[in-house]
């Protein structure tokens, strides 16, 4: 556990993960995850590391920020699922989990990390993040969704 100036804690410790809040969190809030089903992001959990900030006990504890990596744990890396509590947003918070979750991948040598935003550009640029050097060799593939 790492502490914040202001007292928050960050932890790499995913028992401490409020699935039942991250999971409302994003399947209601979340742009990119809005309707996510709950066994989807059970499974997602699964498959990753998590990463939580926490309130100070004194201020009655609970999560108010997540974030998720998908990695081999030795030389890629994906960030997603970045989210910070809404009523906590703008103390710097989200930022400062991301440069722990940096550090954290650091230790095991993870030298690239990926990550997609629609409007957090700025944010992730303050703390290293850059487009793309070389965006014309990644590609993608997308399943197209089933019809119902």
């Amino acid at each position: 556990m790492i502490m914040h100036a202001d007292g928050y804690v960050f932890s790499t410790d995913r028992a401490l993960v409020d699935a039942d809040l991250v999971y409302t969190w994003l399947s209601t809030d979340a742009y990119w995850a809005i309707g996510r089903p709950r066994e989807m992001v059970d499974k997602s959990f699964a498959g990753s590391l998590l990463f939580g900030v926490y309130r100070p006990e004194s201020d009655g504890g609970g999560q108010v920020a997540f974030a998720r990596v998908v990695t081999d744990g030795a030389t890629f890396a994906w960030l997603c699922d970045v989210y910070v509590d809404r009523a906590v947003r703008g103390r710097g918070l989200g930022t400062w989990m991301v440069e722990q979750v940096r550090e954290e991948l650091g230790h095991c040598g993870v030298r690239r990390i990926m990550l997609a935003t629609l409007d957090a550009h700025a944010v992730y640029a303050k703390i290293g993040f850059t487009p793309l050097a070389e965006p014309d060799r990644w590609m993608e593939y997308r399943r197209p969704q089933a019809s119902q």
